[in-house]
């Protein structure tokens, strides 16, 4: 229930009403808040905030929302219900137009549906059950053109009348041009002169003058006079024709457009429900409007009584600040049934309302009344408006200008008493018309009522008029009704500090700077300031001792110790406030510190997983290595106290490593007997090269001398030392004979040449037979896909060697992309192999990073 009847006029909702209106895209919106009411019902009034709360998301997020051609064609729908009549090509046009929006607007939620699930809810659910009549805009589209004028193809009569038309107008259109001509030539008509058009027929302009020397019927003349315009008598047949014709084709449209009218007309009611979904579209965009523009929000709703109110803002006075660039002050407000929050919120910025909490001025219960005192033009009246425009806004579905960590509730009644009710008419003075409202409040309010009175008491003698209103706030508390009143009474600040249910509130003021605060402070009674601001006026100083005087020295005394309680509660609030603010900080920051702190710690243990995983791999590789340098002095037959010694050093190699590393000993650094590796593998690591390097000086650079069977590094022919000159050494390969430089060579012993009898023969007449044989066969490419890297390397190792020997320019290793582990490997040892002088990845066109390409020196 809303009382008075002019509520919305007094708390301003009629102009909130009109800013939202002014923001609809048609009538339909604009209906839709005209219609737009205060509710109580709990689930109606969350769906209603729930649905432009969603809007203003799409609003803020998406770009591609349709909001084109809201247009109102439910009079044309109406219309057609009486049997015979039609829609005109304009109101057909508007209908498509306005039916293409609605089905964007449902395929809009329908993908939004299928991508995001939930995105919108509430709007998705009003969207449901819409038809959209796809079918029926192609058939608007099979009569109209993209202009909404009807098409030449609606019907065959239509294109033959229109074709016929237009040959009529081109021959009388040649026919005119050829008088035309002729009339200039004659000095008749300018030059510049062209064929117009009178009621419908075309003409010649010409000069009353020559008028009687061109044969027609003349149709108009100028506004001048001074141009007369004739049909020439040669077409005035053509001209009957175009009419006739004309007149066809208006038959024909009216024909076209009545038997579509008659397809369409049963479906009107469901085409109409159509439009209130696209009414109710218009008129939550425009809530959502209004919202974002005043930073309006959704904030928590519960099906209670209850306002729990943080930074909340007047709207109207919000729009009007802004343009004047000036601040508004918010307001902390709480009524509440039970105890309140336990400690007031947080504040920070400069400026905002300062409150004690309800628990806190009135020991400890909840405050349902909250009886405001203090200066005039305080802001009370302001601060009365100001929730009653809020919460009346809320219940009709309109989102609030308040912060986030408030709580709002549901009010089924509100109740307002406020400026002067005086009326000639009714034979009522001011203070009569405040009884009735009293009257009226009284016998109406209950436990989910909302009392809005401004000025309680006033208006009447004050004793009575005091006495008069405490009763009646005796009556509300009993009631369990909420309230704010607002009062200049002492009884009733005493009746509130007396009383459970009831708290004192009072206006901020200045004292020194003279000036209202416009802030509220619950839990105590404020004081008018009459004295100080009868002294700024500027009263005579006589006058206000006078009055002083003659209420008393206590009075006054009472009224100062008033006004210092105020003064002291702020500081201490202040004070309150900032070790709040530091506490608040201190947390923020201890919270900062343990997030760093996990976060780095997390970082060292990724360091430190990343560092165990380079050390497992090194050692893999290092192992690997050391396979290659046992087998290779395996194949030597190197004597036994050599092997023994180059063992020792890899295991001292191994243990420097990982002590120089400070990495985790990893098991398995040791020789795999069953290791079939028959390559080296080229490991990259100073320290394993030097190793590597110094084991392999000890084997195969031990000193050679004349007789010494020994090879060329690198390749498998074995001969026998005949000449030593410095540097320079004779070696005869079977019966060739050559020279070479000393340390190209490496001696080879009796037991591994046996060995390896099968594969390294002393030069004989068949060695070139078996070079060719071996370069016949030779495959410019060799494919190790699917292989493990130790197999593919060895495989590529041995492929590159017999290149070498087979003297190719060029060859390309497959190995494909995968991981990329495989490329890696091979290019890693392509690095450092024999002979190779470039490689590359192959063009694009024939394989690229999954093919190396190889180019020999």
């Amino acid at each position: 229930m809303i009382y008075p009847e002019n509520f919305e006029q007094k708390i301003g909702f009629d102009k909130i009403r009109e800013l939202v209106s002014a923001r609809c895209l048609s009538p339909l919106g604009e209906e839709k808040v005209a219609e737009m009411a205060f509710s109580s019902n709990y689930e109606f009034v969350r769906k209603q905030l729930y649905q432009t709360q969603e809007f203003t998301r799409i609003i803020q997020e998406e770009d591609n929302f349709p909001a084109n051609y809201f247009l109102d064609v439910r009079e044309a729908l109406k219309k057609i219900r009486i049997e015979g009549t039609y829609l005109i090509e304009k109101e057909l046009f508007d209908i498509r137009r306005s039916l293409e929006t609605i089905n964007e607007i449902v395929r809009f939620f329908q993908l939004k549906r299928e991508e995001e699930s939930n995105a919108y809810p509430h709007l998705q659910e009003l969207a449901a059950d819409v038809a959209s009549f796809p079918q029926l805009t192609r058939q608007i589209d099979a009569i109209l053109d993209k202009f909404g004028q009807v098409k030449d193809s609606a019907s065959p009569e239509l294109g033959a009348i229109r074709r016929q038309l237009t040959q009529t107008i081109n021959g009388i259109s040649k026919t005119l041009n050829s008088i035309l001509r002729t009339a200039q030539s004659e000095g008749l008509v300018d030059k510049d002169v062209a064929p117009t058009m009178r009621d419908g027929r075309l003409v010649i302009p010409i000069s009353p003058a020559f008028k009687r020397k061109l044969k027609g019927i003349v149709h108009d003349e100028s506004a001048t006079g001074k141009t007369v315009f004739i049909e020439p008598a040669e077409v005035v047949e053509a001209n009957n024709k175009i009419r006739e014709l004309e007149s066809e084709e208006k038959r024909e449209i009216i024909r076209i457009l009545t038997a579509f009218t008659n397809r369409i007309r049963p479906e009107i009611p469901e085409i109409l429900h159509s439009y209130l979904f696209l009414a109710e579209i218009d008129f939550i965009r425009a809530k959502a409007l209004f919202g974002l523009d005043i930073e309006a929000i959704l904030p928590p709703i519960e099906d209670q009584q209850i306002m729990d109110w943080i930074r909340a803002i007047h709207p109207l006075l919000y729009l009007s600040h802004r343009k004047q660039n000036k601040p508004v002050v918010p307001l902390d407000i709480e009524l509440t049934a039970s105890s309140p929050r336990p400690s007031p919120p947080e504040r920070g910025a400069a400026g905002a309302s300062h409150l004690l909490s309800c628990g806190e001025g009135a020991g400890g219960r909840g405050c349902r009344i909250l009886v405001i005192s203090g200066p005039n033009a305080g802001g009370k009246s302001v601060l009365l408006k100001t929730v009653g425009l809020l919460q009346y806004m809320l219940q009709s579905g309109l989102l609030i200008p308040i912060s986030e960590r408030s709580k709002t509730g549901i009010f089924k009644d509100l109740f307002l008493d406020i400026g002067d009710e005086q009326s000639i008419e009714n034979d009522l003075s001011t203070y009569s018309s405040h009884l009735t409202n009293m009257k009226f409040m009284v016998k109406n309010a209950g436990p989910k009522s909302l009392i809005l009175i401004d000025e309680f008491g006033g208006g009447t003698e004050p004793q009575i008029g005091g006495a008069i209103a405490e009763a009646l706030l005796h009556r509300f508390n009993d009631k369990q009704s909420f309230g704010i009143i607002t009062t200049h009474y002492q009884n009733l600040k005493t009746f509130a500090e007396d009383h459970e249910g009831v708290v004192n509130g009072a206006m901020l003021y200045d004292r020194h700077e003279m000036q209202p605060l416009f802030k509220l402070s619950i839990g105590n009674p404020g004081s008018s300031f009459a004295i100080e601001i009868a002294r700024k006026i500027g009263l005579p100083e006589d006058v206000i001792a006078e009055a002083s005087e003659k209420v008393g020295q206590d009075y006054i005394d009472m009224d100062k110790y008033l006004q210092d309680i105020v003064r002291d509660k702020r500081y201490w609030e202040s004070k309150r406030q900032n070790i709040r603010q530091q506490e608040k900080r201190l947390e923020e920051l201890t919270e900062r510190y343990k997030t760093d702190w996990e976060k780095i710690e997390n970082e060292r243990k990724e360091i430190k997983a990343k560092a165990q995983a380079e050390a497992g791999r090194l050692i893999a590789e290092t192992n690997a290595k050391i396979e290659n340098t046992i087998r290779e002095i395996r194949e030597a037959q190197a004597e036994k106290e050599k092997t023994k010694e180059a063992r020792k050093t890899l295991e001292d190699f191994k243990q420097s490593l990982q002590d120089s590393s400070d990495l985790p000993v990893i098991a398995g650094l040791t020789r795999n007997p069953k290791s079939s590796v028959k390559r080296p593998y080229p490991i990259h690591r100073k320290t394993v090269n030097q190793e590597i390097a110094g084991q392999a000086r000890n084997d195969s650079n031990a000193e050679i001398a004349v007789g010494d069977t020994v090879r060329i590094k690198g390749q498998h022919t074995a001969g026998q030392v005949l000449e030593i000159k410095g540097k320079n050494v004779t070696v005869a390969f079977g019966a060739l004979k050559t020279s070479t430089k000393l340390d190209q060579l490496e001696k080879v012993s009796n037991n591994q040449l046996k060995k390896e009898t099968p594969k390294m023969q002393v030069i004989s007449a068949n060695s070139s037979d078996t070079m060719s044989e071996k370069k016949l066969n030779f495959k410019p490419e060799i494919d190790v896909r699917g292989m493990r890297g130790e197999e593919a390397l060895q495989a590529v190792t041995y492929y590159i060697d017999d290149a070498v020997q087979c003297n190719v320019g060029r060859v390309r290793i497959l190995h494909g992309t995968g991981t990329g582990a495989l490329r890696q490997i091979i290019r890693e040892y392509l690095r450092v192999a024999p002979g190779v002088k470039h490689f590359q990845d192959e063009h694009v066109q024939f394989g690229g990073a999954g093919i190396t390409v190889v180019e020999f020196e």
